[in-house]
């Protein structure tokens, strides 16, 4: 009986509802306190505007909360990744030296992704998280992997990825808006349990990131949010009051 009444909880947001915080009070905010633990969440955007941002500093958060992560990137190598952290004042050095946190970089130069080579990648890298160890899963981004992928074979990932949070896993996924098709798209964004839409906006003569709460599962707070900020090196991320914005 106590199972089922956290359950419920869980699906409308009650006292019981386990969240994964971000480390910033002011994203935790606009995300009815933070992304829900075991849960399918999508990061959407187009180029540089701040999808890896805000996946890093979930990885922070899941630190900072002795969560184990793993990191899937076609973005980053590690060094670079570990250096990107730590010009946001998110050092995570010691807990990637300590194995809390494992990067498997997924690009190589002078390799060329082709059809053949990406045939079975998703099925590969479903098999590798459903062996993991880690609580928190990030894959940035997914659009490389699924550049020759049928969508029946993305949308299989997917439902195979909310098989694995069923099970207690955490799984972020970034990925481009312009490499998907619409119907695509909609069907990505209906398998996930939160949606995060990040664009740019015109702040005087500058643009600053964006990242707009489309959707999350059992939030007690109402979604659509929209949170701005800026990285600055040696600092991290600065908010930036929304009204004085431009979409």
């Amino acid at each position: 009986m106590y199972e089922e009444e956290e359950n419920l909880g869980d699906l409308i947001g009650g006292e019981d509802r386990k969240i994964l915080s971000t480390g910033n009070n002011e994203i935790d905010k606009k995300l009815a306190d933070g992304l829900p633990l075991g849960s399918l969440t999508l990061i959407e955007g187009e180029n540089d505007t701040g999808k890896s941002v805000m996946t890093q500093q979930i990885i922070w958060g899941a630190m900072k909360a002795s969560l184990n992560v793993e990191l899937f990137t076609s973005e980053n190598t590690a060094k670079s990744f570990l250096s990107q952290m730590e010009s946001m004042s998110l050092d995570i050095s010691d807990y990637f030296a300590w194995g809390y946190l494992k990067i498997f970089p997924m690009h190589t130069i002078g390799f060329e992704w082709g059809e053949t080579e990406m045939q079975g990648i998703l099925k590969r890298l479903i098999n590798k998280m459903q062996n993991s160890k880690a609580e928190v899963i990030v894959v940035d981004s997914l659009t490389l992997l699924t550049e020759s992928t049928s969508q029946s074979d993305l949308l299989a990932f997917l439902t195979n990825c909310k098989n694995l949070v069923d099970h207690g896993k955490t799984i972020l996924i970034t990925l481009h808006t312009y490499a998907f098709e619409e119907d695509t798209l909609v069907r990505i964004r209906s398998i996930c349990d939160a949606h995060l839409f990040m664009k740019k906006a015109l702040v005087g003569d500058k643009y600053v990131m964006v990242m707009e709460v489309i959707k999350v599962r059992g939030a007690r707070k109402t979604t659509g949010n929209v949170v701005s900020f800026e990285v600055h090196p040696g600092y991290g991320m600065k908010i930036i009051p929304m009204s004085t914005a431009r979409v």
